[in-house]
């Protein structure tokens, strides 16, 4: 008696039927998703449609009489110091806040805290561009000067000092404080995630606290560190009304940080400039606000970049 073997295929399982509450939930997530992609192509051609007159327009017709390069340089320097100075002085700070909320202060302090540190992403930017001329920029003047006496062989601190305050390191301490809340929430809520069984691990091998959080907490949060840093740092790039009302700037590409001879920025000279422009110069001003929205996007490219290089580190394992 002969026997055959026949080879039985698996049945692919079958597809699970999506009830109307979730169809309709997925039709409108994905709705969303274009509708952000057509907001954000429809900004791009706006922009380039605007700036185009400005791009191709002979130098001795734009403002100034100089290049768009020209024009558009000093902005850029401007924009880029202003946004790094903000970003050094916010990140460590924001680390720091977030490990004391999360493993260090008390259950009660902890959440007071984390409640008036959030409450600061609430105050408008124009408030903060108020308290840095009245508060801040008289109040660093002494600083100032003691960075130029001691420190003056940096070119960060060459002086001379700016009599009024109002200078490109106020700005940078004030967008700081702008964008540390932004930071302190990512990276508050990333470490709550870290895996607790990570930090018992480390415990119970007989690491202190300190040793805990640097072999457990912070690897696990690397990437949310990184991406509070980016947001922040796109909320620099942006900011308008404190820069404005703060800078007293004259064009001048330095790195000097504690003189009257500032770089403007792309957001603050467009809202400086652009209620008395016209035309041509309104394409100007538009064409560095195309230039703004390419390294806006450029630098969260790069922070997406930087986290996917991490997703195979999960924490979970």
């Amino acid at each position: 008696m002969t026997t055959t073997t026949e080879k039985v295929t698996p049945k692919a399982p079958p597809k699970p039927v999506l009830q109307l509450g979730d169809r309709i939930f997925a039709g409108s997530a994905k709705g969303a998703g274009i509708l952000i992609l057509v907001v954000l192509a429809g900004v791009a051609a706006f922009l380039i449609l605007q700036a185009m007159p400005a791009i191709v327009a002979s130098p001795a017709d734009l403002p100034g009489g100089k290049t768009l390069v020209a024009y558009i340089g000093p902005l850029v320097f401007g924009t880029i110091l202003a946004a790094l100075i903000a970003l050094v002085l916010a990140t460590p700070l924001a680390v720091a806040i977030a490990l004391f909320i999360t493993h260090y202060a008390p259950r009660r302090l902890a959440q007071g805290l984390g409640y008036l540190i959030d409450l600061l992403a609430a105050v408008p930017s124009i408030v903060y561009g108020l308290w840095g001329v009245a508060v801040l920029a008289p109040a660093t003047i002494g600083v100032s000067t003691w960075l130029n006496t001691y420190l003056g062989w940096i070119p960060f601190f060459a002086g001379p000092v700016s009599v009024t305050g109002r200078t490109m390191l106020v700005v940078g301490v004030t967008l700081a404080v702008m964008i540390l809340p932004i930071i302190t929430a990512v990276a508050r809520e990333v470490f709550l995630q870290t895996p607790k069984l990570h930090e018992e691990a480390a415990l119970a091998l007989g690491a202190t606290r300190w040793e805990m959080i640097r072999m457990a907490v912070l690897p696990f949060g690397r990437s949310g560190i990184i991406s509070g840093s980016m947001l922040g740092l796109g909320r620099a790039l942006g900011e308008t009304m404190a820069v404005a009302i703060i800078l007293s700037a004259s064009g001048a590409v330095t790195f000097n940080l504690i003189s009257s001879d500032n770089p403007s920025t792309i957001a603050g000279n467009i809202a400086l400039q652009f209620p008395d422009s016209t035309g041509l110069a309104v394409n100007t001003l538009i064409a560095s606000g195309l230039v703004l929205f390419v390294i806006t996007l450029l630098v969260n490219a790069l922070a997406r970049y930087i986290i996917n290089r991490r997703r195979e580190f999960s924490g979970a394992n």
